[in-house]
């Protein structure tokens, strides 16, 4: 295992142009550490890591790590990502989107790949906005929230993702912040060794168009502000309802044993030889 402050560098693609494309102050670098941190403390050969992506902020991550990577197209990373499943099983296969890649045009693959359990890790990184593509509100977007496209305030529902995924049928789900970056490494740790659908929701910020519109403060603000909002699962059990008015809560919300989908697929075919 290399040492912590060289982890990082030593995944970069070595001839990928840098400075990156995120603002400064982004927390999907913060994401892509994490998730670095986490491939090198399980020691898993590059070249048995996929990671795939779609359109957005979030899914350019791929493009500066030295594994397999495909950078498809809006909202079916997690398709691409099941052909690849299928095809090389032994294969482990990451998907890096975001709250508008993954649960609004991509919305129907995610509850399908969580409904089939496929062993595919999926790493949401939720900013609450589309950043890439001008400041449209997403379904993450909060009720009354102002985006470009929701300039007197959205009046939809938001959706809640660790909900949504294990009404869907996942494995293993989770959600971590970008200022809490111990907690987000061991998750997304976790996610990568469990065998099903596994997704962490990381909670991250979008000063840019988030923070602007909604005169919520720059990068060290909005980061910040997770620090005070934040309870932990174990802790928000024992408090009554009112204290988790306006609370995000943080850590493992569901890690089953389920039949994945590979091994039923693979059934199928032995079970079909010689007939």
């Amino acid at each position: 295992m290399l040492q912590k402050s060289d982890v990082i560098h030593q995944y970069l693609r070595p001839k990928k142009a840098f400075p990156n494309v995120w603002c400064p102050g982004c927390g999907i670098g913060i994401v892509m550490g994490s998730l670095v941190r986490a491939i090198d403390k399980l020691q898993i050969a590059r070249d048995d890591i996929t990671l795939v992506s779609g359109i957005g902020c979030s899914s350019r991550l791929p493009v500066y790590l030295d594994f397999n990577t495909l950078h498809t197209t809006h909202g079916r990373a997690l398709a691409f990502a099941t052909g690849v499943k299928l095809a090389k099983p032994k294969m482990k296969v990451i998907v890096i989107t975001g709250d508008g890649d993954c649960l609004a045009i991509g919305g129907n693959h995610f509850i399908h790949a969580a409904r089939r359990n496929i062993d595919i890790t999926t790493i949401l990184i939720n900013n609450m906005i589309y950043g890439m593509t001008g400041g449209q509100f997403s379904p993450t977007t909060p009720s009354e929230s102002f985006a470009t496209t929701s300039p007197y305030g959205n009046k939809e529902n938001q959706f809640d993702i660790p909900k949504l995924a294990i009404a869907a049928g996942a494995s293993y789900v989770a959600r971590g912040t970008v200022y809490h970056v111990t907690q987000l490494d061991e998750l997304i740790t976790e996610a990568i060794t469990k065998r099903g659908f596994s997704v962490v929701e990381a909670f991250s910020n979008c000063h840019t168009y988030y923070g602007r519109l909604n005169r919520a403060g720059d990068a060290v603000k909005m980061i910040d502000d997770m620090k005070k909002n934040v309870i932990p699962l174990k802790a928000a059990a024992k408090m009554p309802p009112e204290k988790l008015e306006g609370k995000m809560l943080t850590g493992v919300f569901a890690d089953v044993e389920k039949d994945e989908y590979c091994d039923r697929y693979d059934q199928l075919i032995e079970s079909l030889k010689g007939k």
